[in-house]
């Protein structure tokens, strides 16, 4: 037995011979053991090691996972990650505000119908009607908004336009939105270029398909007023603007004459029409300038007729004056559709730049002394005065020229040429007094009236709203004095809610007085004259 396997059988006695067999199939099963064992071993010692591997592995992750936990940054200790989800709420937030105004557009319409009011608000604008487009906020607007032409804004600035006025900030938009308007708005507001300036933007080129707008005046020199400044507004341009005179009448042919925008008096107008020298059938604009006036009975007629000469469907009318009577706005919603009213102020009222005064006369001698008491004491010219009549025009006018007074006189007796030359002396200041009837009342605009003296008095309140409103334009300081005598006193309280509702101070008594209906206060007066009766009846003789 070898020594390996000796140590099995000590103690004992073994026939190896006798079982050689036997014996031999056991040694190999103990090499086959101990072989098997040592495979065994070495498995699983290789186990071991893998074991230890696969744990070493799985160690060495948890340690990454550890690292990788850790290095995580902890909420609200970031600053870049919270700047983005700052970033990403605020698109959040829009996204949402989008849709919210997407799902309901109410909430933004509301909104922006409270922004129009607080803007009316600012600028004391008053409108009624559907659908009114937002007030201007600046000239500037009128290129974002609404594609102005370069040389608008340009005139414009130009002109010394730089903020427009209430009633430019509302009738501009809404005429350009293809509304129509009747507007009210104080003397010297800007009203003439509140219609003349989108009516130029609508009509955008000119054209030589015939007369495309027209503008109605009451008087001769407003026309030419409003034709001069239109003109000073196309500059740049190669629309045309006319004024309809009698040698352009007689002389011209409308078919060839390039006319864009026609301006005329309604009288002078209708005998062109009904000549028919004239074709307002594609008139597409048609304005009222100081349409209470051209709304009185004596001018229906005439008005009638230019409305229906402008035959076509889709015109857009417009009114524009300083007082707007109820039975007026009664008249202007029959021949409008879906118009948009506009007040500035309050309406009917005189403008606020102009300190008004009552002065009493007592008889009409007693209106000439003081007249020329006040001119003895301090004439700040140019001055306008205001009679009743053409007749006390040239009364007046006699008494003054001889005086050391600069003085001229308009009335609608005079010839054209002659009534231009007056209005021209005076704004050149030529004249220091101008004597005129209520011809020159309405629209007129003189730079730098000082005073106005009604040396009558006015025949209705719009009439006194109308002749102190020649003074105060523009955002300019102005006086108006009012002479009146006893046959005055019965309607001084009209003129009193006038002066009250503009901010000016009224004695009590006046006040106190029963409110009389205006009838066309036009009481028959003397003679405009110093000099004794009796010395006129010698004259006479």
């Amino acid at each position: 037995m070898e020594k390996s396997s000796y140590f099995l059988f000590g103690g004992t006695n073994f026939n190896k011979k006798k079982f050689a067999p036997d014996f031999a199939k056991f040694k190999n099963s103990s090499k086959d053991d101990d072989s098997n064992k040592k495979v065994s071993l070495f498995e699983e010692e290789e186990e071991e090691d893998t074991e230890q591997q696969e744990e070493k592995v799985v160690v060495s992750s948890k340690k990454r996972k550890r690292r990788s936990s850790n290095s995580e940054p902890v909420e609200g200790f970031d600053v870049f990650k919270s700047s983005k989800k700052a970033l990403s709420e605020d698109k959040e937030e829009d996204e949402n505000t989008k849709n919210e105004i997407l799902e309901n557009p109410k909430k933004e319409l509301n909104r922006r119908m409270e922004r129009d009011a607080l803007s009316r608000k600012q600028y004391n604008i008053h409108v009624s009607g559907n659908n009114i487009p937002p007030p201007l906020k600046s000239f500037a607007e009128l290129s974002s908004r609404y594609g102005c032409k370069r040389y608008i804004l340009r005139n414009l600035a130009e002109l010394g336009f730089k903020e427009p006025t209430p009633i430019q900030r509302q009738a501009i938009p809404v005429l350009l939105s293809g509304r129509e308007c009747f507007a009210c708005a104080p003397t010297g507001s800007g009203k003439t270029f509140a219609f003349i300036c989108p009516m130029l933007m609508k009509l955008k080129r000119p054209s030589t398909d015939g007369i495309r707008a027209v503008i109605l005046s009451p008087a001769r020199e407003l026309a030419a007023q409003t034709a001069r400044e239109g003109k000073k507004l196309i500059k740049g341009s190669k629309f045309h603007i006319r004024l309809l005179t009698k040698p352009l009448v007689k002389t011209a042919d409308f078919s060839k004459l390039h006319c864009d925008v026609l301006i005329s008096t309604p009288m002078r107008l209708k005998r062109a029409i009904k000549a028919k020298k004239i074709d307002l059938s594609k008139v597409e604009y048609l304005v009222l300038d100081e349409s209470d006036k051209l709304f009185e009975q004596s001018l229906l007629k005439q008005i009638d007729c230019v409305v229906k000469a402008c035959s076509n469907p889709s015109i857009i009318r417009s009114l524009f004056s300083a007082t707007l009577p109820d039975s007026v706005e009664e008249l202007a919603r029959s021949i409008m559709h879906d118009a948009v009213r506009v007040i500035i102020g309050r309406k009917n009222t005189a403008s606020e730049t102009v300190k008004q005064k009552l002065v009493f006369a007592g008889t009409e001698e007693g209106k000439l002394l003081a007249l020329r008491q006040s001119f003895a004491e301090s004439l700040n010219p140019p001055v306008l005065i205001f009679v009743q009549s053409k007749e006390r025009a040239k009364e007046l006018y006699d008494e003054l020229k001889c005086e050391n007074v600069r003085v001229g006189v308009i009335h609608s007796e005079l010839p054209p040429g002659e009534r231009e030359n007056a209005v021209d002396r005076f704004r050149a200041g030529e004249t220091w007094v101008l004597i005129a009837t209520d011809v020159i009342a309405r629209g007129m605009d003189f730079k730098g009236i000082n005073c106005v003296i009604n040396y009558d008095f006015p025949d209705s309140a719009s009439a006194y709203i109308h002749r102190i409103g020649r003074s105060g334009r523009a955002g300019r300081s102005g006086e108006a004095v009012t002479f009146y005598t006893e046959e005055d006193v019965p309607f001084l309280r009209n003129i009193a809610n006038t002066m009250i509702s503009s901010g000016c101070e009224v004695p009590s008594w006046i006040m106190s007085l029963k409110k009389k209906k205006w009838r066309k206060h036009r009481p028959k007066r003397d003679s405009i004259s110093t000099r004794p009766k009796d010395d006129k009846e010698e004259q006479d003789e």
